[in-house]
């Protein structure tokens, strides 16, 4: 996959083929990434919910370069937003 930046210029080349034992490089690229999904909540903010996630998933996951929000939900009490959950997929540098 490759990941576009804003001028429409390539950023970096990934490629997941499922278990960490099968990560395969299809085209020359600096590094490989891991995605993982998280979901993170918070009674403040859809921000905070992600702020939450990431510094949860930092306590056990190194190299963490990037996140891109999924899906975005929260619940509802007395007509108000009582609580946000937001489902973030983050990708992580492998360690040669």
């Amino acid at each position: 996959m490759v990941i576009w930046g804003k001028v429409g210029i390539p950023v970096e080349i990934i490629c997941f083929t499922g278990e960490v034992s099968n990560l395969k490089e299809i085209k020359m690229g600096s590094h490989i990434y891991k995605k993982v999904e998280l979901v993170g909540s918070s009674t403040e903010s859809s921000d905070k919910a992600v702020e939450n996630a990431l510094e949860h998933a930092a306590k056990s996951i190194r190299n963490m370069d990037w996140f891109e929000v999924i899906e975005t939900r929260g619940h509802i009490a007395d007509g108000k937003v009582a609580h946000w959950q937001v489902v973030i997929k983050v990708g992580f540098r492998l360690e040669d």
